[in-house]
This record gives structure tokens, sequence and C-alpha cells, in this order.
């Protein structure tokens, strides 16, 4: 019995280090993945509020939205839907004043009341609230809406990451430069976006023979009609200055007209 024993005190210790067992082992792997809890409790943060998020603003979209019915305005889309080989294309009147286009997340695509009644009061042309149409059929086919929740989960991890790590730097202030630097990002990816969906927009019009004059001339206006973001740098815009996405646009012009001339 002395000897069987002896013989499992010896055998046990080497077993546990076989095995992953050793507590002097397992300590470090235990305290390391400790560490990146926080940062995927993050990640699982910001996709959880993404999809509440999506979940809420379809709620309130079915609630104060109906099919927009404009005879000239559907002469349009359907020049658009043509160019696009789709039977029709669908557009809504969000119940709100504010000036906005908007591309939902499930592929709807809204024209605000106020920017409607832009439109209505000739303040916006039918062909420049085409381009505003244009603009989010480009959101919706280029998957931004996806791009967005893989995004917005992303920062929030990166966010808890750099508070982390910054904030032993920087103690006090640490947490305030992290969200400065999502901030920048945030904008950034943001304006990348928009210019997509510029070239999207200005492509569709192009094909549709309704073309890109009227897009640029709803550029200028914008400013006026929304605010513009005034007093806030560029930067920290989430869609591009007016002058850079006319000058992006007018690139792309030139490049389809000596294509046309060859």
């Amino acid at each position: 019995m002395r000897i069987w024993k002896e013989k499992k005190q010896r055998v046990m210790p080497k077993n546990r280090r076989r095995f992953g067992l050793e507590p002097a082992q397992a300590g470090p792997i235990l305290c390391g993945m400790l560490k990146f809890t926080p940062i995927l409790l993050a990640l699982l943060y910001g996709f959880a509020m993404y999809r509440f998020s999506v979940w809420r603003t379809s709620r309130e979209l079915d609630a104060k939205s109906t099919e927009l019915a404009d005879g000239q305005l559907r002469a349009l889309t359907d020049r658009m839907a043509k160019a696009l080989d789709l039977p029709r294309i669908r557009v809504n009147i969000y119940e709100i004043e504010p000036v906005n286009g908007l591309a939902a997340p499930d592929g709807r695509i809204f024209i605000t009341r106020g920017f409607y009644n832009r439109y209505r009061a000739g303040e916006v042309s039918a062909e420049e609230l085409a381009s505003v149409i244009a603009h989010e059929l480009g959101h919706v086919a280029l998957g931004h809406s996806r791009r967005r929740m893989i995004d917005f989960s992303g920062q929030n991890a990166i966010r808890t990451a750099l508070v982390m790590v910054l904030g032993r730097i920087l103690p006090g202030v640490g947490p305030w430069v992290a969200s400065m630097l999502m901030r920048l990002l945030s904008a950034r990816l943001s304006r990348g976006d928009e210019y997509e969906a510029d070239a999207y927009a200005a492509a569709l019009l192009h094909k549709a023979g309704i073309g890109v004059t009227h897009q640029k001339s709803l550029f200028r206006k914008l400013d006026q009609l929304s605010g513009g973001g005034r007093g806030v740098p560029a930067w920290l815009l989430s869609h591009p200055k007016t002058e850079e996405r006319i000058a992006a646009l007018e690139v792309l012009e030139a490049r389809w007209d000596d294509a046309s001339k060859h």
C-alpha cells in the first residue's frame, strides 16, 4: 500500500503538467484571458446596441411613414429602376421636418417630409430630389448598413482597449482622448461611405439619363437647407465638405466624357 501511494505521489504532478493543470502555468493564461474580457464585452455590447437601434428605428419608420405618391418623382425613379433592371423603386415619406434622406437597414428608402415640402415649395427640383434617392440607393447597394454594424461593434472594442491603455499613461484625460480618437475614426469612415454613395448615385443618374448636374446643384443648396455643419471642423463632420463632394463628381464626369470620346 505504501509503495502504491508513493508512485501515485510521483505520477500526479507529472500528469498535471501533462494535461495543463499545473497552477503555475494556468495562472498566467487565466490572467491573460481576463485582460481581454472587457474588450469582448465591448464587442458584444456594441452589437447588442446596434441591433436595438435597428429595431427601434424600424418601428419608428413603420409608424411614421407612408409611400411617396408623386407623379413627377415616380417618372424619375422609374427611369432609375430601368437602369438598374428593377421593376420599380419604392420611396417612402418619413414624417419629420428635418431635411434628410435615409436608407433603412432593411433596404427601404425614405425622404423626410421636410425635404419633400422643400420640393413642393420649389426650393428643390424633382431631379435634385431624385439624386437624393439615388444616393440612398447607393448606401443600400454598397452594404453600408451592414458595414456600420461591424464598425460600431469594433469601435466599441477599440475604445475600451484605448481607455485601458491611455488611462494608465494619461490618468484623468485618457478616456477623453480615447473618445476623441474614436470620434475622428467614426467621422472618417462615415465620410468614406458618403463618397461611395455619391459615386454610385452619379453613375446611376448618368445611366438613367438624368445627369449629374442636378446632384451637384443640390449639394450647393444643402448647406442652406440643413445647416451644413457650420462651425464644426471638417475632420469631425460625418459628411464631406460640399466643394470636395462636387470635385469628386467632376472627376467622374471627366472620366466618362473621355470614355465616350474613344
